[in-house]
């Protein structure tokens, strides 16, 4: 699903999603964290890993602003020696999608519209062990919510992971590892 930037007020708070991509140096990660802590601004959700390039790692974080805020976040960010790129993705289309993995203890009365539910929302069933059923679902942010609580009402909900948000951009690519953008 494309999400797109809504017309709002200037002030109005929103979620974002920040594309970092970052130095693989020891405290970078660190830093960033703590450019956040200092200022007191939330992270609702953050991810790190590889990039094709072994040098940088992409950071995908959530968090919450208004457009003064998103600015000056992305202002300091981009000061930090190990960042090499920021953008806020939420400025423009892209898709985002979130990883989940939740278990689940299952009657045998309720298997049958549970694994209906897992396929009508396009998950897949990695354990379909009753005291331990395993579903994985990669979907937006509302989609894996209303999945939870909707699993909650055939099952009782044992454990949940959440990978949080991850994004990209629409189009050609701005945020690339290589020192080129776009």
């Amino acid at each position: 699903m494309l999400e797109n930037s809504l017309m709002r007020h200037p002030a109005t708070p929103m979620r974002h999603i920040i594309a970092i991509l970052l130095q693989n140096e020891a405290g970078a990660l660190s830093r960033v964290a703590g450019l956040f802590s200092t200022r007191a601004y939330n992270i609702e959700s953050l991810s790190v890993a590889p990039t094709d390039d072994p040098t940088v790692s992409r950071l995908t974080l959530v968090t919450t602003g208004d457009d003064s805020v998103m600015a000056q976040i992305v202002s300091q960010l981009r000061k930090l020696i190990d960042v090499v790129e920021v953008e806020d993705l939420t400025r423009g289309d892209h898709f985002e999608r979130e990883l989940l993995l939740v278990k689940l203890k299952v009657s045998a009365a309720q298997l049958e519209p549970l694994t209906a539910l897992v396929t009508e929302a396009a998950g897949r069933i990695l354990a379909g062990v009753l005291s331990g059923f395993v579903i994985e679902l990669t979907s937006g942010e509302a989609q894996v919510s209303r999945f939870i609580a909707q699993a909650s009402q055939y099952a009782q909900v044992l454990e949940v992971v959440r990978s949080g948000a991850l994004g990209i951009r629409q189009g050609a690519p701005k945020v690339v590892a290589h020192g080129a953008v776009a």
